[in-house]
């Protein structure tokens, strides 16, 4: 309700209340009661209702990730459909989806191009792992299952390669190992003679080609389901199943014949030549 006077000392001053005044006043108080008749969601009790602060709320709109409310008068309401919307932006976000990408998700499954849950389903697929090589915490105890008995002064070399690190200033110590097969590898070059550093150089130099040749795999893959617009998640998943195995076998055998090929130019050459070692055992 609006107050006409604001207090008695201000009659003199105070415009009379005309018929249309009056009018206004019963159309605006009517349209007070219609919002709370009706319901809905102000911005800052959608903000309580949902958690994401007003200003959040806001930005989402001006992006276009969320639908715009329903003016009543002066002020903007919202809906149970912006409670759930707000949702499953969150969860998208969850996912690791940048705003962009939820906003034009959203978009083709408004236009019902797309079902977002079975987008999820695809997208955790995508997410699943292609091995079970998984970073590691080990105790000392641990660690030294995993790289046999070596001396201090080794495993303080093998955390300069970066695959192990320590883990605070606890003790007993604790190690994080990034990649416990890469550890493998490295301390079977090791074995075989190779200086611990040259060999974390030689599985990182592969590391570093293969990141590049995954960024142009995973692209293709992405321009194939763009292009696949009558393709259903399932079918895209079946795709991806093809190109995990025959990318991990083409890896494997590229990678053998890009050795035989490099290894027989160095002895055409004259590049390999037969000396003393200079490896040191530790």
């Amino acid at each position: 309700m609006h107050t006409i006077l604001e207090s008695s000392h201000d009659i003199s001053q105070a415009r009379p209340v005309t018929d249309d005044a009056v009018t206004s006043l019963d159309v605006e108080n009517a349209e007070e009661r219609s919002d709370e008749e009706v319901g809905g969601y102000t911005i800052d009790e959608l903000a309580v209702e949902t958690g994401v602060p007003s200003r959040t709320i806001r930005f989402y709109q001006a992006k276009g990730a969320l639908p715009a409310p329903e003016r009543r008068g002066r002020v903007a309401y919202y809906n149970d459909a912006h409670v759930e919307r707000l949702k499953l932006v969150a969860e998208l976000q969850d996912r690791g989806l940048h705003l962009k990408a939820i906003r034009d998700l959203l978009s083709r499954a408004d236009a019902g191009d797309v079902s977002v849950r079975d987008w999820l389903g695809l997208g955790d697929k995508l997410r699943a792992p292609w091995s079970e090589d998984r970073p590691r915490i080990c105790s000392r105890e641990e660690l030294e299952e995993l790289i046999g008995k070596r001396s201090k002064a080794f495993v303080a070399e093998l955390a300069t390669t970066g695959l192990i690190r320590s883990e605070g200033d606890a003790h007993p110590p604790s190690f994080l190992v990034k990649s416990p097969g890469l550890l493998q590898a490295v301390l079977t070059l090791h074995d075989g003679g190779f200086e611990l550093a040259e060999a974390a150089e030689m599985t990182q130099s592969l590391r570093r080609r293969l990141s590049k040749a995954a960024d142009e795999v995973a692209l293709a893959f992405t321009n194939y389901v763009k292009d696949s617009t009558e393709s259903s998640p399932g079918e895209l998943e079946q795709s991806l199943d093809t190109v995990r195995s025959a990318s991990l076998e083409t890896v494997r055998l590229v990678f053998a014949q890009e050795m035989e090929r490099a290894l027989r130019r160095l002895v055409e050459h004259g590049k390999v030549l037969s000396r003393p070692s200079r490896r040191r055992r530790r």
